[in-house]
């Protein structure tokens, strides 16, 4: 009988399907990378997901955020996220924390979940540093997205050891606060693009940003997690 991992099941066959059912992730971000990553992983059986984010969906996001419609600009993103992936699977078990999580504010938060496989597509720093260094010292699997604003070139995302990474500003910033932590190793997700410069009449720091380098970026994190469960090489 045809069910809603049919074709997934066809590529990996259905004991995969269930191990992907068993499996929980921990993604933080629920914006233009994270909303596309959250929607991948309801979309391939992932049986529990904790999602994270303490903002609500604005006008601007509309050009890049699965959650961001007209209908709910002004709403919570978790709550978005959470009706929309109960909605691609009601099976799903799926936790919002809506909430900007610091390692200060919360700092037993991710051991207390304790994953399977943590997602980070936030853009603080130093709550990103917090994740990866609680992760590498509960030796929980974890992939970070470096920037994707100001990036035009979907096809120069890669995935990589964060030393193995150049051009990104962020991703710079990462290697040195990890190296002084002595975190050796990260899987990293970062754009080989130079950054743009934009264009803008207002103070803003925020980068611009386009409807196909975050989204694809959010893609590649989800298809890092999966095939990771699913031992595919």
């Amino acid at each position: 009988m045809e069910h809603m991992l049919t074709r997934l099941q066809w590529l990996v066959g259905e004991e995969k399907i269930k191990t992907l059912q068993g499996k929980k992730v921990l993604l933080f971000g629920c914006g233009g990378v994270g909303s596309f990553a959250l929607e991948a992983l309801v979309r391939s059986g992932v049986g529990h997901i904790i999602i994270v984010d303490g903002d609500k969906v604005t006008v601007s996001n509309i050009n890049r955020q699965l959650i961001a419609l007209p209908s709910t600009v002004g709403q919570r993103k978790v709550e978005v996220a959470k009706e929309r992936a109960l909605a691609i699977n009601p099976n799903l078990h799926i936790e919002a924390y809506d909430m900007v999580y610091t390692g200060e504010s919360h700092p037993t938060f991710i051991a207390d979940i304790n994953p399977d496989f943590v997602i980070d597509a936030i853009d603080m720093v130093s709550a990103k540093l917090s994740i990866i260094e609680t992760c590498y010292n509960r030796n929980i699997p974890c992939i970070s997205s470096m920037g994707t604003g100001n990036k035009m070139w979907p096809d120069q995302l890669k995935i990589t050891d964060i030393n193995k990474t150049h051009t990104c500003p962020l991703a710079k910033v990462m290697r040195k606060e990890l190296r002084r932590r002595g975190i050796k190793k990260q899987t990293v997700l970062f754009s080989t693009e130079q950054p743009m410069t934009p264009n803008r009449d207002d103070d803003s720091r925020s980068p611009g940003s386009c409807g196909f380098v975050p989204s694809v970026a959010g893609l590649h994190l989800a298809g890092h997690v999966i095939r990771t469960f699913l031992e595919v090489q």
